[in-house]
């Protein structure tokens, strides 16, 4: 799962810009977060990551189950086609289009819903940590806190990371009634791409 995290580094940026530019001469206080850090280990982004695991691999085996059908429907097809009437051998080669069309475009459906359910969950999380950014940042007298995967940091002290930290309270609060589940096993936890691509 890679959410767009940039979007999340800036809103640190701007969060405690404000408190940067008004602090004069004192000496900046800043921290950082790893947000990928929060998504595997907090209650909350291991519930995500298992109920898109979920989705995926249901997406998944109906997409495989359809795809098996219109393969033996080719086969099917190929041995009988000699001793078929032209009009009859038309018609079931029509059908066999019908049912990849309607296989390809629920391949697509499953994709966009994939897509929509996995940023509407790493959505969700993003709102509710930087809540907690901000009550730390402003409890702790922050100016900065910067997400350290995309803000292009190359190096930093362990002291200022605050993830484990941001965790926990995220766990205590936000996350106190969403214990991970346990997960389930799938090999790719997104649809398959399948067999049937054109008609």
């Amino acid at each position: 799962m890679k959410p767009r995290i940039w979007t999340l580094a800036a809103a640190l940026i701007l969060l405690f810009f404000n408190t940067a530019v008004t602090s004069g001469a004192e000496t900046a206080k800043i921290g950082l977060v790893d947000f990928q850090k929060i998504l595997s280990t907090s209650n909350a982004g291991k519930n995500a990551q298992t109920e898109i695991t979920k989705q995926g691999k249901q997406m998944e085996e109906d997409l495989k189950k359809r795809g098996d059908e219109i393969e033996e429907s080719q086969k099917k097809l190929e041995r009988e086609a000699p001793v078929m009437s032209k009009e009859k051998r038309e018609e079931k080669e029509r059908d066999l289009r019908i049912k990849i069309s309607d296989f390809n475009a629920l391949k697509k459906k499953y994709t966009e819903d994939f897509k929509g359910l996995e940023k509407r969950l790493i959505t969700k999380i993003q709102s509710e940590v930087i809540g907690i950014i901000e009550e730390i940042g402003k409890k702790e007298g922050y100016t900065l806190i910067l997400e350290k995967r995309e803000g292009g940091i190359l190096y930093f002290p362990g002291t200022l990371d605050i993830t484990d930290r941001l965790i926990q309270q995220y766990n205590e609060t936000v996350g106190k009634s969403q214990k991970p589940a346990s997960k389930e096993k799938s090999e790719t936890g997104k649809p398959a791409s399948s067999k049937p691509s054109t008609p």
